[in-house]
């Protein structure tokens, strides 16, 4: 493997700005700001979005697409609204 090429991989830690859930994980990002974590001290790197606070990942999400869809196919192939109360 040819040297000096590769960007430096190192473990850095990486915080949701919006639940304040960390993590470590290796990348080769840096950063200005530092924290300690779990007895070391890594390089900070704030993200927007992770798996704590993705809707999909927390069960918040709502998939509007797929209620229009039912009712599309209710309409054109389901029961009428008077053949479904008898």
């Amino acid at each position: 493997m040819k040297e000096n090429i590769h960007p430096d991989y190192h473990k850095v830690v990486f915080m949701d700005s919006s639940t304040g859930f960390k993590f470590v994980s290796g990348s080769t990002k840096t950063s200005n700001e530092t924290v300690e974590f779990e007895g070391e001290t890594y390089p900070l790197i704030r993200v927007e979005i992770s798996s704590d606070s993705h809707p999909f990942y927390t069960g918040k999400q709502k998939f509007a697409q797929a209620d229009g869809r039912i009712d599309r196919f209710n309409k054109k192939y389901g029961m009428k609204e008077e053949n479904k109360e008898n």
